[in-house]
């Protein structure tokens, strides 16, 4: 339990640190950042009011957390892959409630009173669009073709979860499609997402194994139980793999040949970074952002990535220091651990989860 805390905490936070990270210098060429930060780009957190700020990225894989956390400790057993994304899909508009200026509604979610959770953030308005329109989209039947990476932090928790929800990789992988199709239906999107779930479900059972191997056996994974629509994204994450062991292509080089604009392309941009840092979060973290594309997304997939290899080893300290919503992830991150470890239906609840996870929404 206590190994599986320190995964969770670091998985998330890393997830985090990324986005602030990123959020700065989003969408910007190569040239406007290394022109503003130097010739190496951006080093580190840009602070405002002494404060790293998370977007919709961070705010997104958390709402999805509560509603996995919903589901699992609501009883409701008899079909959890459906209940599973009923309660995603349930958490994730109360979300996109707080980004508008709807009515608001009941709520469900423990995280709608934590302000850092619902500021509006958003670095992809697309979802809010279709979150606020039924039906939303699904894998056989996608509704809103976009290849943002805007979606592609939901799957983390998904992750977390591993086998012990009851759902074996292929369903799991499956899941985290279903989460990504909701919103984004653009055929390498979804698949983008797919993979994600299973390189990090891999990465959290083996952390020590080679990460080009693990990254490779996903590849296959994805490919065989999606077929060939995954030619696109299997190019890109080989490539990305191709580009990590060539001597002669620096890193903000290959960042910007890999592209890191659509969800395919941040989902291999975080392969890179992840594979070239020697397990130095820091070095990481500079590759991660320092490109034209979006890194926020690329930031917050490489901490997510790197929060399951490295463990309690991942962040340094003055990461977290200033990141607003530490605390908040920090105690998420366990309650997952302790809800995702107890799915086979034992009594595990004290009168502050019973607070948060039973009796908002009555």
């Amino acid at each position: 339990m206590r190994e599986k805390k320190n995964q969770y905490r670091s998985v998330m936070l890393g997830l985090a640190v990324g986005d602030a990270m990123g959020h700065t210098v989003d969408n910007r060429t190569l040239a406007e950042i290394c022109n503003d930060y130097g010739p190496n780009g951006l080093l580190g957190y840009d602070l405002v009011n002494g404060y790293a700020d998370v977007t919709s990225y961070t705010q997104l894989a958390a709402f999805t957390a509560n509603g996995l956390l919903l589901g699992l400790t609501r009883g409701q057993l008899k079909d959890r892959f459906s209940t599973l994304l009923r309660c995603i899909t349930l958490s994730l508009k109360e979300w996109g409630r707080s980004q508008t200026f709807s009515l608001p509604e009941k709520n469900y979610c423990w995280l709608s009173g934590v302000p850092e959770m619902k500021r509006k953030f958003c670095m992809d308005t697309r979802i809010l669009d279709a979150l606020s329109k039924e039906p939303l989209g699904c894998v056989a039947a996608p509704q809103y073709k976009s290849d943002h990476p805007g979606a592609l932090t939901m799957v983390v928790p998904i992750s977390l979860m591993g086998e012990d929800s009851g759902l074996n990789q292929r369903e799991l992988n499956q899941l985290g499609a279903e989460a990504v199709a909701l919103t984004h239906g653009e055929t390498d999107t979804i698949l983008a997402g797919a993979a994600l779930t299973h390189l990090l479900c891999a990465l959290l059972a083996e952390p020590s194994a080679l990460f080009a191997e693990q990254v490779q056996q996903t590849m296959d994974a994805i490919a065989l139980q999606f077929g060939g629509e995954s030619g696109k994204l299997y190019s890109l994450l080989q490539q990305a793999l191709i580009l990590s062991v060539t001597p002669d292509v620096g890193p903000m080089e290959a960042m910007e040949t890999l592209g890191c604009r659509t969800a395919a392309e941040a989902l291999a941009g975080a392969v890179y970074a992840v594979a070239t840092c020697g397990r130095d979060f820091d070095a990481a973290m500079i590759t991660a952002v320092n490109h034209s594309g979006r890194s926020a997304a690329v930031g917050a997939l490489t901490g997510s990535l790197l929060g399951a290899i490295l463990e309690n080893d991942a962040l340094p300290d003055f990461y977290l220091e200033s990141l607003e919503p530490t605390g908040t992830l920090t105690e998420l991150a366990d309650d997952m651990t302790l809800g995702f470890s107890n799915m086979v239906g034992r009594s595990l609840f004290d009168m502050d989860w019973d607070r948060k996870y039973l009796s908002i929404g009555g």
